[in-house]
């Protein structure tokens, strides 16, 4: 609780100070990302708290009904979507936009969790657990992909075969799904204009620094002006217009050049403890509903907060997705509120505590397996 509450707050400071020239410019407002971060901090605060004083378990008989709505979600967005940068991806009117692939993550890691707990020691089969696991994320991945939106793509299959391998896979399992994913990946990256723009500005930023390289060396310029101490909070340079969606991508180059080295690196250390405290919950776990959830979710923010920063620092190619909890983003941020409060459910509800656990024992007994291969 302490870390998600501190992580928003933050993230409200990071985005008033990173969006109030392109809301001032675009809204005359200089509050009007802030504002819609707020209300959708609050809807998501709701959330959560109902999601933490609720057994985590009673999601299980749930999990294909919310899969299915899902599903019909992502077809709906593909017809009657809005558009809006390229892309297709919201379901609403005006400023009441839905992104069900935000909420997507969610959908898939309990019914993965939930697919995965029923199956036991069939998970390591090919006709029962390989090939039905290939089938139920490469449709979700499909429809995300044909919007397109390969970053969130990206997340669900690192989510997804994490979870798979928590849950006994074997390592030639691992090895057939590493190499299919890298290869289809890989093709998928070069296929499209943009994407390929995208690993060319990885590998060659200076080639080309007024096109395709612009918003790489931009986060890096910002995050040398930046230093040690930082330029002051609010006195960012790059955020007039040149790292682009600045209030979103590009938050972290803001954080690094207005408070510098010395507030980058508590932000990243506190991640770390997220993670370190999101697999602690998965490990302590008492059954395997749980402890799968635990590790997807837990997985989930890991990765987009390390593509993020990755992509911002140059380490990894961008990939666009929002950093979580800090980046402007309504239904990022609700998501991810949201997922939390499932996660501190299996904390609460996780151990001997009584409540719903007594009255279901075979349900919620823990199960521990071992690897063949361990």
């Amino acid at each position: 609780m302490a870390l998600t509450a501190a992580l928003t707050v933050i993230g409200f400071v990071v985005v008033y100070s990173s969006s109030f020239v392109r809301a001032l410019v675009d809204f005359g407002d200089p509050y009007h990302f802030l504002v819609r971060q707020m209300v959708w901090a609050a809807a998501g605060a709701i959330a959560l708290v109902i999601m933490a004083r609720t057994d985590y378990r009673r999601l299980r008989p749930l999990a294909v009904p919310i899969m299915a709505l899902t599903i019909g979600l992502l077809i709906v967005v593909l017809a009657i979507g809005v558009k809006g940068g390229g892309a297709q991806r919201w379901i609403g009117v005006g400023e009441l936009t839905i992104q069900p692939a935000e909420f997507a993550k969610i959908a898939v890691i309990i019914y993965l969790a939930a697919w995965l707990a029923s199956k036991g020691d069939e998970v390591r089969s090919f006709e029962h657990g390989l090939l039905p696991f290939v089938m139920i994320i490469g449709s979700v991945s499909v429809l995300i992909l044909l919007q397109p939106n390969l970053g969130t793509t990206l997340i669900i299959l690192i989510i997804t075969v994490t979870m798979f391998w928590v849950a006994g896979a074997s390592v030639g399992q691992m090895l057939a799904l590493g190499t299919t994913g890298f290869v289809t990946l890989a093709f998928l990256a070069t296929a499209a204009g943009y994407r390929a723009d995208r690993l060319t500005a990885f590998f060659s930023a200076e080639a080309d620094p007024q096109g395709n390289g612009f918003q790489t060396l931009q986060a890096l310029i910002a995050l040398g002006n930046g230093g040690i101490h930082g330029l002051g909070l609010g006195a960012s340079r790059a955020k007039f217009f040149y790292i682009p969606e600045s209030h979103t991508d590009g938050v972290f180059a803001i954080v690094g050049e207005e408070l510098g080295l010395i507030a980058t690196i508590p932000i990243i250390a506190l991640y770390m403890l997220l993670m370190f405290r999101g697999f602690q919950v998965a490990r302590r776990a008492r059954d395997e509903f749980g402890q799968l959830i635990a590790t997807g979710i837990t997985t989930w923010i890991t990765i987009q907060a390390l593509l993020n920063i990755g992509g911002i620092t140059r380490t990894v190619p961008l990939t666009g997705v929002p950093l979580p909890f800090l980046s402007y983003g309504s239904n990022a941020l609700a998501s991810v509120l949201i997922a939390m409060g499932l996660l501190i459910s299996i904390s609460r509800f996780g151990t001997d505590r009584g409540g719903y656990a007594d009255k279901h024992p075979v349900e919620t007994r823990r199960v521990v397996r071992r690897r063949p291969d361990s």
